[in-house]
Formats: C-alpha cells, structure tokens, sequence
C-alpha cells in the first residue's frame, strides 16, 4: 500500500518547527497526549479517544532523531505496525518545509486507517501544528 507523504511550508525558522515535533509539551498541544523525549531508543505512547478496532493507544518509538533535520517515529495500534518520518529543510532563515511520510501499510486491514489518518495527518499539518508553532511563538 502507498505512504501517505505530505509536504506543507511553514513561515518559520527550522529551530521552531523542531521544537513543535520533538517537544512533549509541543505534540500534545498539536497532535495527542504523550510521554515523548527527544532520545533515540526511547518508547513511550500516544493517547487518544478509542475507536472501534482502536483502544486510543499508539505505541511508539523513536528510530532515528537528526535535530534539527529528522525524526523518525516506530507508531503502533490499532491494526498497524507502521513508521513516521518527518523530515525538515530550511527553505530560507524564516521559511521551512516539513515533509511527513506515514509509511508501513500493510494488508486490507489497513486501507481504512490509511485513508483516516490520510486526512488527520492534512488537517493536523495544515491548521493545528501552524497554530502551535504560532502559540508557542507569542509567548
């Protein structure tokens, strides 16, 4: 089955967009609760509301950290063994690209988590990391 692979450009240094992926506070502002440290190695969960197949928990594991540059997630539950990449290049001083591949899927069981959290990832890359990295900008 295809990755999901989305790219969005944010208005912002490289260092603050980092700070939004690599940081516990920072993920679950945007993206869920969690007991993440920046470390390579280290397992630690996501926690969400349970769905039907879906007990709310993504067990997760950091499998290659680059700061500023990478940070790559082992992310289970539910139906999938899966990876995510999020991958940051500067674009200019004030300007970065954030590229973020969920890849992994396997199976017909998982082409509807696939196509959900096809949309999740637009809508959380699109409007909720934006308005993180601008919170935690304002303070």
């Amino acid at each position: 089955m295809r990755a999901i692979r989305l790219s969005r450009t944010y208005n912002y240094p490289r260092d603050m967009v980092w700070a939004a992926i690599a940081d516990s506070d920072a993920l679950a502002d945007w993206l869920m609760p969690n007991d993440f440290q920046p470390v390579l190695g280290h397992a630690f969960t996501f926690r969400t509301k349970p769905a039907p197949g879906f007990d709310g928990i993504v067990h997760a594991k950091v499998l290659d950290i680059v700061p500023p540059e990478r940070l790559v997630l082992a992310w289970k539950g539910g139906p999938l063994d899966t990876t995510v990449t999020f991958d940051l290049v500067e674009v200019t001083e004030t300007e970065t690209r954030l590229t973020l591949i969920h890849d992994g899927f396997r199976g017909s069981s998982n082409l509807m988590p696939r196509v959900f959290l096809g949309m999740g990832w637009k809508n959380l890359l699109s409007r909720k990391l934006a308005d993180c990295i601008a919170r935690r900008r304002a303070r």
